[in-house]
């Protein structure tokens, strides 16, 4: 990370990608289109840094550097100069992306690594009009970016073998902990197995075995409470594989197979409930509590991160 990094677009997962790479060292351009995008956010970054610092993550000089090194930009192509590394990390609109890409390639030396935070574009498409497809890679990062260790790293298939070991130890410098995709596959891994998992939850609710509160019971009490320990590879290694067949055998006939969202899901939508984004949702409400259980959200996960570093 000797040469900049540039972030593009400082919004919910940019501004904790910035404080990443700020915090591992590197000089960060954080760029978004108005002044208003970027108060908001490096106040989202300040409010990280000083929770770090209150769980004595990193001591006030520290945040402090790390502050320091975020220099906040409006202008995309002077932020690019001297750049190594540029993430992407803007709203998910496939055409505002492939025209910011554009404008990258007009600037950024061929050697510049160009990567993407997608949660559900392929790299196929990304770079469907890239002159130099081989440095581009998708760096899938979970919100908080800055707390959530896992990044899904799916680089174009041209890109040298050398060039993605380079961009997964760069991932392993900033704390990351990245997995290699292999190959294309829609919603990458993490979130096939959120989204099973979600279907399963409320096809429950529908069902009328259980409510929506006592299905996030179920989770963070069960299966949720050792799953940051041991996933459920080893739970089945764990528990026997002859019984995992025969839980298999008995319950895949009857899981859900729905081909679309669950209708408890469509109707919140319909309403214009759309969880955090609104105030309420199948079990978000509106008032303080939300803001309050987003920020003890976020101190759980720092702590969560101390224990399983011990």
């Amino acid at each position: 990370m000797e040469r900049g990094v540039v972030v593009v677009g400082a919004g919910v997962m940019g501004h904790g990608i910035a404080q990443l790479f700020a915090q591992a060292g590197a000089r960060v351009r954080l760029h978004d289109l108005d002044e208003a995008g970027l108060a908001r956010g490096l106040a989202a970054m300040e409010a990280s840094l000083a929770l770090l610092v209150e769980e004595e993550v990193l001591s006030p000089a520290e945040a402090a550097a790390a502050r320091s090194r975020v220099r906040p930009v409006t202008r995309l192509e002077p932020a690019l100069a001297g750049a190594g590394l540029v993430l992407e990390a803007i709203p998910e609109l496939l055409e505002a992306k492939l025209e910011l890409f554009a404008r990258i390639e007009r600037v950024a030396g061929g050697e510049v690594v160009v990567a993407s935070t997608t949660s559900t574009m392929p790299i196929s498409l990304l770079a469907q009009r890239a002159l130099r497809p081989e440095r581009m890679v998708i760096a899938h990062f979970f919100n908080p970016a800055q707390l959530v260790p896992l990044v899904e790293v799916q680089p174009h298939p041209a890109m040298p073998a050398a060039g993605v070991e380079r961009f997964m130890e760069t991932m392993r410098r900033i704390g990351k902990r990245p997995v290699l995709l292999r190959r294309e596959v829609p919603g990458f891994v993490a979130n096939r197995l959120q989204a099973a998992v979600l279907r399963e939850a409320l096809h429950l609710v529908e069902l009328g075995v259980v409510g929506l509160q006592e299905i996030d019971a179920v989770m963070t009490e069960g299966p949720g409470f050792r799953w940051p320990f041991i996933g459920p590879v080893e739970t089945a290694d764990l528990g026997g594989l002859d019984t995992w067949q025969r839980v298999l055998d008995a319950l895949a006939p009857g899981l859900c197979r729905a081909e679309r969202a669950p209708s408890v899901l469509r109707d919140c939508v319909a309403r214009g409930e759309l969880g955090a984004k609104t105030g309420r949702g199948l079990v978000v409400q509106a008032g303080p509590p939300l803001a309050e259980r987003l920020a003890a959200r976020d101190r759980f996960l720092v702590r969560l991160a101390r224990l399983k570093a011990r």
